[in-house]
């Protein structure tokens, strides 16, 4: 919102109530206060306030605000990708049928409900499979079956996470959990594609090597830029890229697009409309110097210079996750010293005596994360690395 204000636009900002506070009035003109998902509710109150209070596009920087984004624009004839685009992007077995329709990025995948579904689709492809969500993000819901064992279980375990406590903000939708998509296992290390798109023109701004996973093994712990890939398969990565925004008819805007760098070449995971989550946004500045919320909020309305060509790196920049011991949090220590290293870049935490860290199944669960720069790439990750064991968590088990 404060970036919003600074480039000169006037701001209507949707939100959950919860979610909205003091720190938002400086820069908020008007606001809408309800959970944004319930599209039936929010339609009729976009329509009512842009009678009274015009406003030109409706814009998201975060995921479960894409499609109401594209909805309003779609209901109000105003700028902004098609909600048929911002739909293949969500939906990610549409985007496997889009893909598999125009040649793009071949992986086997399927739609299943039941064991039986799991087991035909081993049977045709082999172990291991990936069990996932088709409309979710943040690593939540994500299954990597390797053993027989597994095959007659998973399904069980994966309606099993439909245990009630998921609150409005955490799900696209509250049936996330009846079916699943089921995709070949693709081998290799992955990165994610920072885009930048203006009338169809598409400009890699960077590429994010992604270090470390840990939790359930698909959660981020550790990503830098620049990437240190071999310029050839760079770009193979980001023609793929190109190519697949195209495929999905994305025309304006940011997209984050992760792909996994196989041994058949490199294939397409999923992607949306929006800038990086998790402190991309934070590398890509410090490794490039553009700021992609600028872009995002700015270029629609022409407040921003669109990008020619691809950035150069200025440097590097590392993101570590700071993991403590799941517990109750009894002492946090560091974070000044931290804040003072000539490396320190940005730091994301929030842990204080009394909180409880989760064990980590999804993105949501890490408690913080810190950014640094160096030289290079690796010089930014070793810095980073000592900058997150810099700060002492001390926890202790919850009875």
């Amino acid at each position: 919102m404060r970036k919003a204000r600074e480039i000169g636009l006037d701001v209507v900002h949707v939100q959950y109530p919860d979610a909205y506070g003091q720190g938002h009035w400086p820069y908020v003109d008007q606001a809408l206060l309800l959970d944004y998902g319930d599209l039936d509710r929010l339609l009729p109150l976009a329509r009512a306030l842009h009678e009274v209070y015009p406003f030109q596009a409706a814009l998201s920087v975060f995921e479960l605000g894409l499609l109401p984004a594209a909805r309003i624009n779609e209901a109000l004839g105003l700028r902004g990708e098609s909600v048929d685009t911002v739909e293949l992007l969500l939906d990610k077995w549409r985007m496997r049928r889009r893909l598999s329709a125009k040649g793009i990025s071949p992986v086997a995948s399927a739609v299943g409900r039941s064991t039986r579904d799991v087991r035909e689709f081993v049977e045709a492809h082999g172990l291991p499979v990936i069990v996932k969500p088709v409309r979710e993000s943040g690593s939540v819901g994500v299954f990597c079956i390797r053993e027989e064992a597994d095959v007659d279980t998973v399904a069980e375990q994966y309606r099993s996470l439909d245990d009630g406590h998921w609150v409005a903000g955490d799900l696209f939708r509250a049936d996330s959990f009846e079916e699943f998509l089921m995709e070949e296992f693709l081998d290799g290390p992955e990165v994610s594609v920072e885009t930048l798109s203006f009338d169809g023109r598409h400009v890699v701004v960077a590429v994010t090597d992604k270090e470390e996973f840990g939790g359930s093994g698909f959660v981020e712990i550790g990503l830098s830029q620049p990437s240190r890939c071999p310029a050839g398969q760079l770009e193979e990565v980001t023609q793929l890229v190109v190519d697949f925004l195209d495929a999905v008819g994305l025309s304006n805007g940011p997209a984050h697009t992760e792909v996994r760098l196989t041994s058949r070449g490199p294939r397409i995971i999923e992607s949306h409309n929006r800038i990086g989550g998790y402190g991309v946004n934070e590398l890509v500045e410090a490794a490039y110097g553009v700021d992609m919320e600028r872009y995002t909020l700015g270029a629609p309305f022409g407040l921003v210079e669109p990008l020619t060509e691809s950035p150069e790196a200025r440097g590097g920049a590392a993101l570590q996750a700071i993991t403590p011991q799941p517990g109750r949090v009894v002492e946090v220590t560091g974070v000044d010293a931290v804040r003072a290293d000539p490396a320190f870049v940005d730091l994301h935490f929030t842990l204080r005596p009394g909180d409880v860290v989760a064990p980590l199944t999804w993105n949501e669960d890490i408690s913080g994360y810190v950014v640094a720069r160096g030289a290079t790439a690796d010089e930014a990750i070793a810095h980073s690395r000592r900058l997150a064991a810099a700060v002492h968590v001390r926890t202790e088990p919850i009875a």
